[in-house]
């Protein structure tokens, strides 16, 4: 299913001069049938992303094709490439970290836990670049835009740094990084967490007497932490280990609802 707005026949007839004039520019000859054939191919993705493929066709040279074409307008569809994917999903592992992921990589990791789960992370690895090479192939095949999402985690600061880094590189809107924080319900609790708030709600706060004795509280948490016996930290681990576990159900729980989606589709 094609969640792109497929081009109207005007945009699909100049798009067949610029696909002529591209030939041309490259030194091809090609009929206007074989252009309006190329530009009907073409209609399903952004006419932004195919002006700018057939800028970089003329630029690079070779022959000028729709494969050509294609794999320029796919490759700038804003999914990481497989490296990327595998070290953005090895994050998820750390429960206080937010984790900004797209759908495929939440399928592939889903699709790899069984082997991570048995302790071979080379195994793991493999079968996550697999799934996701195979998804992200299907994904473009189908001319889906790419879709970004957020895995929340326990601390608040690193949640905003998450977001506004999202919003920074254009992963996620800047509205909707607002109504990210803003159903997070996210409490900056350093001045540095304050500042990055800011740059997407374009607000300043201040701290108040009442996140100033939230910061007492997560010092004197954290200075009990210190001082816990063997015991006491060791039952700190299981709980750390049980959020983990959490988690992790939630992302799988959310990789099948993807799951399911696409099979109705």
């Amino acid at each position: 299913m094609n969640s792109f707005e497929r081009m109207a026949p005007d945009q699909i007839a100049r798009l067949a001069l610029a696909v002529c004039a591209t030939a041309e520019a490259m030194g091809q000859s090609l009929s206007s049938d074989a252009a309006e054939l190329i530009a009907d191919d073409l209609a399903d993705y952004p006419a932004t992303a195919v002006s700018a493929a057939l800028k970089s066709c003329r630029r690079g040279g070779g022959k000028l094709t729709t494969d050509s074409i294609l794999q320029r307008v796919q490759a700038a569809d804003g999914r990481p490439g497989k490296d990327e994917a595998w070290a953005i999903a090895m994050t998820t592992n750390d429960e206080f970290e937010t984790v900004v992921l797209t759908d495929e990589i939440q399928l592939a990791l889903a699709a790899a836990k069984p082997v991570l789960d048995s302790g071979d992370k080379v195994g793991a690895r493999m079968a996550f670049i697999s799934a996701y090479e195979r998804l992200v192939g299907q994904a473009r095949e189908d001319a889906k835009p790419v879709n970004w999402h957020v895995s929340v985690g326990f601390d608040a600061n690193r949640r905003i740094q998450a977001v506004t880094r999202a919003v920074q590189i254009q992963r996620i809107p800047r509205e909707h990084g607002q109504k990210y924080l803003a159903d997070l319900s996210v409490e900056p609790v350093t001045e540095g967490g304050r500042a990055l708030a800011g740059l997407i709600t374009g607000e300043i706060s201040y701290p108040a007497p009442g996140l100033r004795k939230k910061l007492e509280l997560v010092k004197s948490s954290m200075l009990e932490m210190r001082k816990a016996s063997a015991e006491r930290k060791d039952e700190m681990r299981i709980e750390a280990a049980n959020e983990l576990a959490d988690r992790r159900a939630l992302l799988m729980q959310q990789a099948q609802d993807l799951e399911a989606k696409r099979a109705v589709q």
